[in-house]
């Protein structure tokens, strides 16, 4: 029986796929060696999964852009003291998290000064807005 031939647009378009995948607890790009159903990008995040506060982030989130004009941005640290003004720093990097899953669903976008950035790849301070 013959293969099947692949060509360079089935590559583009299965690589184009794949790269839209993200991992569902940190909200990071799944990597290329995962699998095509997995959920996680890692034992980690798998042990991790979403929890509550992960979800409530994300509502603070949602809540702090809409009391917000269209064209305002926040920081996590503004969903992070929202949730908890003593612990707020230890919910950084939970909120950057849920930043990134918003993002996968296209609910926000994450910008660092001003301009929408990778979440995957963004290092340093960052602002949450709604997409434009």
């Amino acid at each position: 029986m013959g293969r099947a031939i692949r060509t360079d647009a089935d590559a583009a378009a299965n690589e184009a796929e794949h790269a839209e995948r993200t991992c569902a607890s940190c909200g990071r790009r799944m990597p290329s060696s995962a699998a095509p159903d997995a959920k996680y990008c890692s034992a980690a995040c798998r042990k991790h999964g979403v929890d509550a506060t992960d979800r409530a982030l994300e509502q603070r989130i949602d809540k702090l852009l809409a009391a917000r004009s269209r064209s305002s941005s926040i920081c996590p640290s503004d969903a992070a003291r929202a949730l908890d003004p003593d612990d707020w720093r230890d919910l950084m990097e939970p909120a950057r998290r849920a930043a990134r899953r918003m993002v996968a669903r296209g609910e926000v976008e994450i910008t660092q000064h001003g301009s929408v950035v990778d979440p995957s790849t963004a290092k340093g301070p960052i602002r949450i807005r709604r997409p434009r």
